[in-house]
């Protein structure tokens, strides 16, 4: 029995996973469930999934979680946690096997790290971890012989396209073949565009968080659906995969495909494309994933390709997606200027969906702040959340400056 700690269980990751460990009961265990707050879903999968251990990072919702379980005989036995520590010891814990590493955004990095630093098969839906420190993860990766598998769609559509000789040990790290001695030409990057491709840019100035919420192919958490409908989404995913696979920023194409069925593509030098397809549905990468090298059942519908009318293809416009646009720059500047773009977005996207600033104010906060903060070698952690801190600080007083100009102009 494999036991699977996840991290972010009550999310649309960590639900899925749930469903897919729920159809492979006899081969993996959710042995650890933790979330932030959200006592009542929580409860729910304890209820449903007994694990050993549940973590609430929300201290007083911990209290409240294990009152429940002690009054149900069934779940009298889960051990609570409560802080963002227990997220480190959950992921570190002897008895997991895999890390499902789900919390979204800069919240999930220690966790994450701590997996990596004991060993665990890593299960990468956190992209943050990746995009804050990038080095010193895939280097905690390779010192402590962890296994990391990619979870987004994409990074794991690239990963079931590469050569095997550079994802035999689950990352490339381990492998002194480089993209281009392996044949590799490019990294096709595939997005949806999300919901606002054809609006104009006056009127992304006045959505709305809900409509900004409202992707028209993927259920997703609200803060990455905005992230989607930005770009910004795609932008730290360009990071990402430039740890993942080796690969610098000129290696790797976005494309906007709308039907998102193709998830990415590898396009190599003899002239083939290769690509992974499949329905819009998360299970398939967590599932893959799960039992590397493996396949089994995901619970995820074959894809019909006789339904499929057309799959279109097209370049994103970075005058739209100025996000975009900020990642890649962030990419090629390096240090700790990808934390520095994270933590600016993650304040900016936050305020936009409090109803503080307008949709069209992320971008601009994200490019002023990596203009006020300046960067440098990410050389530790230390350095890694000495900037990030900054950013935030920063990026939360220049959305206070747009809060006063509203409320000066009502």
């Amino acid at each position: 029995m494999i036991n699977v700690a996840i991290l972010g269980s009550t999310g649309s990751v960590g639900t899925s996973t749930l469903d897919v460990i729920a159809r492979q009961s006899e081969q993996f265990r959710a042995f650890a469930l933790t979330a932030n707050k959200n006592v009542e879903r929580l409860y729910e999968q304890c209820l449903q999934f007994l694990p050993e251990i549940a973590v609430m990072v929300d201290e007083a919702a911990a209290d409240d979680l294990q009152q429940r379980l002690k009054n149900n005989s069934n779940t009298s036995h889960i051990i609570v946690f409560s802080g963002s520590k227990a997220l480190d010891d959950v992921a570190a814990d002897k008895r997991v096997d895999y890390v499902m590493a789900a919390i979204v955004g800069a919240a999930g990095l220690s966790s994450s790290l701590a997996a990596a630093r004991n060993g665990k098969r890593i299960l990468l839906a956190n992209k943050e971890s990746l995009v804050m420190s990038g080095d010193l993860f895939m280097q905690a990766v390779k010192d402590n012989g962890a296994t990391l598998l990619p979870i987004d769609s994409e990074h794991n559509a690239i990963f079931q396209s590469m050569p095997v000789q550079l994802t035999s040990t689950g990352t490339t790290i381990e492998n002194q073949a480089s993209l281009q001695t392996s044949g590799v030409e490019k990294i096709l990057l595939t997005a949806s565009g999300g919901p606002f491709l054809r609006k104009s840019l006056e009127q992304l100035h006045h959505v709305t968080p809900d409509q900004a919420c409202a992707h028209p192919t993927w259920d997703m958490g609200r803060k990455i659906s905005v992230d989607s409908a930005t770009m910004m989404n795609k932008g730290l995913e360009v990071i990402e995969a430039s740890w993942l696979f080796n690969a610098s920023a000129d290696d790797i194409q976005v494309v906007i495909h709308p039907q998102s069925v193709i998830h990415s593509m590898v396009s190599y030098s003899d002239g083939s494309v290769l690509a992974q397809l499949g329905n819009p549905d998360m299970r398939t990468p967590i599932a893959h994933a799960m039992a590397w090298p493996d396949r089994m059942v995901s619970g995820v519908e074959q894809l019909d390709i006789l339904k499929i009318a057309q799959l279109n293809f097209e370049q994103p416009d970075f005058a739209r997606f100025v996000c975009l646009r900020l990642a890649y720059d962030a990419l090629r500047a390096g240090g700790t200027a990808p934390a520095i773009l994270n933590a600016a977005n993650e304040i900016a996207v936050d305020s936009f969906l409090n109803g503080n600033i307008a949709f069209t104010r992320i971008a601009e906060i994200v490019e002023q702040t990596l203009e006020k903060v300046a960067g440098e070698t990410a050389a530790s952690m230390h350095i890694v959340l000495a900037a990030d801190g900054q950013a935030r600080y920063v990026a939360e007083e220049l959305c206070d400056s747009y809060i006063q100009v509203k409320l000066f102009l009502l």
